[in-house]
């Protein structure tokens, strides 16, 4: 009777906790759910993933480089030179990311589209070769394998070279790299993780991963993407196959904002600012390309991803191309594609069709009938592993980056993802988005209408958790 009673309390007051949070409701409903169920595990899993960490509670982002950037301007200048000649909806989203995502407007760009692991690992090497200052590297994952001390045989050669080395990593994506962190200092490499994971002294935050990858290089080459540093990104593992995934490379203004948001995860997990001016040389004429930087994650103000992606759904004229391996919308994003398709624009979504993970992979799919029932078209990806984060707007604006199209990426994770606005590189992305559809089934509503009874109830049992993935 006694254990009973505590139970009944414990579920009382984290109840209480719950409903007092002020969440979204759906995410109320399904930890009240857990509870409910499973009361003693679920109490255990809302301790260690279910809290609400305040954004006042994280340190605040530190315009470190974004400052010296910004010093840079022409007094008087009110930071929006991008506006003339730009279509509308590239307009909003320049100012909603200036205003909200402290993401200016960068001009003085030229980018490369790396097509998979073999590219961008092969432009990756060529500029950690050539490295004359420094070397800044940032990863959800850097795996203790081949491909992984590839990259750390380079950067042993440019440290004995006299270049400066970092390594920041994922406290929980990176654990096995993590424990090669001695032998990494001796040989001269500073290496860090974001949010260690210290069992049993669990907090809010093992939640909130991440998941940016950044490399920087001498302050003048950047890339990012959706590759982290593993074998698998290459397509070596037996048990993955194919991995299709998207990087981009930068050389320009844009590197120095890619620069300063390293520096701020830097010093967020390692307590050290770093200002020094060498990090942020000029950058020689590199190109006339557009590039904006956004930046988002829980130590934000606004959710900034889930921001540009509504107001790019919602303001697209013609057409709508978007690539995720995990597609779990909210209720917002959900109308906008809906009512896109409806105004008579070409609405197309790939997704994975060989999961990676089996319940974001029926999640997704319990979205389907209603977006196909509009005239959404969507594509199952069959050739391998979908991995590739990309949205593509009338052809003109492009987004490549770490940021998946779910509530995860959107609320929780620390994000990275660069938006282009230049045609040839929206096109650029389309030549691929084409490639990937020749290579997924297209799902017609009239047969997923027909799926068996089992696959709709994994689809509905999924969607329930569908606000914690």
């Amino acid at each position: 009777m006694i254990i009973f009673i505590i139970i009944f309390l414990q579920l009382l007051f984290l109840g209480t906790v719950i409903f007092l949070e002020s969440r979204d409701p759906a995410r109320t409903i399904v930890w009240l759910l857990i509870l409910g169920t499973l009361p003693v595990l679920g109490a255990l899993l809302f301790l260690v993933f279910g809290r609400v960490v305040r954004r006042y509670r994280l340190s605040k982002r530190e315009e470190v480089a974004l400052v010296q950037v910004e010093s840079k301007r022409e007094e008087g200048e009110d930071g929006h030179m991008g506006l003339p000649g730009m279509r509308p909806v590239s307009r909003k989203l320049e100012q909603l990311l200036s205003l909200d995502a402290m993401s200016r407007l960068t001009y003085n760009n030229r980018w490369e589209v790396l097509t998979n692991g073999d590219e961008t690992f092969r432009a990756l090497m060529l500029a950690l070769f050539e490295a004359k200052d420094h070397i800044h590297m940032e990863y959800y994952i850097f795996q203790h394998d081949m491909i992984g001390w590839d990259i750390v045989r380079i950067l042993r050669i440019k440290v004995a070279d006299g270049v400066k080395v970092r390594i920041l990593v994922d406290g929980l994506g990176s654990w096995a790299f993590i424990k090669s962190f001695r032998h990494l200092k001796k040989l001269g490499i500073e290496a860090a993780e974001f949010y260690p994971i210290r069992f049993p002294f669990l907090t809010g935050k093992l939640n909130l991963r991440n998941h940016r990858k950044i490399v920087v290089v001498d302050g003048q080459i950047g890339f990012t993407g959706g590759l982290n540093v593993g074998d698998e990104y290459l397509s070596r593992s037996k048990q993955l196959g194919f991995w299709r995934d998207t990087f981009v490379k930068l050389e320009g203004d844009a590197v120095q904002h890619l620069q300063a948001v390293f520096l701020h995860d830097w010093s967020e997990a390692t307590k050290e600012k770093i200002e020094d001016q060498r990090y942020f040389p000029p950058a020689p004429s590199a190109g006339s390309g557009r590039v904006q930087i956004v930046a988002s994650g829980p130590d934000s103000n606004q959710e900034a991803m889930l921001q540009v992606f509504f107001v790019a759904l919602t303001n697209a004229e013609k057409s709508i191309y978007l690539e995720t391996p995990y597609f779990i919308p909210d209720e917002s994003s959900m109308m906008a594609l809906k009512t896109a398709a409806l105004s008579g624009l070409d609405v197309r979504i790939i997704v994975q069709g060989v999961p990676e993970y089996q319940i974001t992979y029926w999640a997704a799919r319990s979205f389907f009938m209603e977006l196909l029932a509009v005239g959404v078209r969507i594509y199952s990806y069959k050739k391998g592993i979908l991995h590739a984060k990309i949205l593509i707007i009338d052809g003109e604006i492009g987004s490549v980056g770490s940021t998946n199209f779910d509530e995860r990426s959107f609320r929780l994770n620390f994000e990275v993802t660069s938006l282009i606005y230049d045609s040839a590189f929206a096109q650029r992305l389309e030549w691929d988005f084409k490639q990937d559809m020749n290579d997924s089934e297209e799902i017609w509503p009239e047969e997923f209408e027909q799926r068996p009874l089992g696959e709709r109830v994994k689809e509905s049992f999924a969607r329930l958790f569908s606000p914690l993935l």
